[in-house]
């Protein structure tokens, strides 16, 4: 009777265990093609790539936008989105021998195109190229410059197409996305080479909430 009453707990024992192993792989939604909407922050600044007279503080900016999962396998899927993102520096220097101080913020149309490593269903490594596209930008001065330099630095020939790389990590809660990301100017901002202000790049970390439909 006791290996009778074994033998049945033990095959009641062995249903269950299939049963959630097939319900563990059935929420597995890694292998699923995603859509979403995700808004957040970027902390931004810039360096001088030819290390000149100038100085550079952070400011902060908003990014919003949109993302699409495509998935290879169930470890790897290609991530595009598209963003507005705002990135810009705060900073100061001299230019035609007086100092000056501004607050520079500029407005981008961001599309990274990540390669997603995902060992678990709840976590993404990701990384890849960024193309970005300059869509707006504005100064604020505070210090002693005059108007002919303002000018210099409004209608300077600034870059408008640059590449980047960028990398982070997406924690994937349900229906919610928490991204952290840091990115790099490949080119500065030059133009074509006949820029009067500093030459930079820019570097940046991003914070967003997304949520997938």
């Amino acid at each position: 009777m006791k290996k009778r009453i074994f033998t049945v707990f033990a095959a009641i024992a062995m249903v269950f265990t299939a049963k959630a192993q097939e319900t563990t792989t059935n929420t597995d939604t890694r292998s699923n093609f995603v859509l979403g909407a995700k808004l957040g922050v970027n902390y931004s600044n810039v360096y001088d790539s030819e290390g000149e007279d100038f100085v550079a503080d952070p400011k902060v900016g908003f990014v919003a936008g949109g993302f699409v999962t495509l998935p290879l396998t169930q470890w790897f899927a290609i991530q595009p989105e598209v963003l507005y993102s705002q990135k810009g520096f705060k900073g100061s220097g001299t230019l035609l021998g007086n100092p000056y101080s501004y607050e520079r913020t500029t407005d981008h149309l961001d599309v990274p195109i990540y390669f997603a490593f995902r060992p678990i269903e709840y976590l993404s490594i990701l990384a890849g190229p960024q193309f970005s596209y300059l869509l707006s930008e504005k100064n604020e001065f505070n210090g002693a410059i005059d108007q002919t330099q303002e000018e210099a630095f409004n209608n300077d020939n600034i870059r408008k197409n640059t590449f980047s790389v960028i990398g982070g990590v997406d924690v994937n809660v349900s229906k919610l996305v928490i991204g952290a990301r840091a990115g790099w100017d490949l080119k500065e901002n030059r133009g074509d080479g006949t820029s009067d202000t500093p030459r930079y790049k820019n570097y940046w970390y991003q914070l967003t909430l997304g949520y997938k439909f």
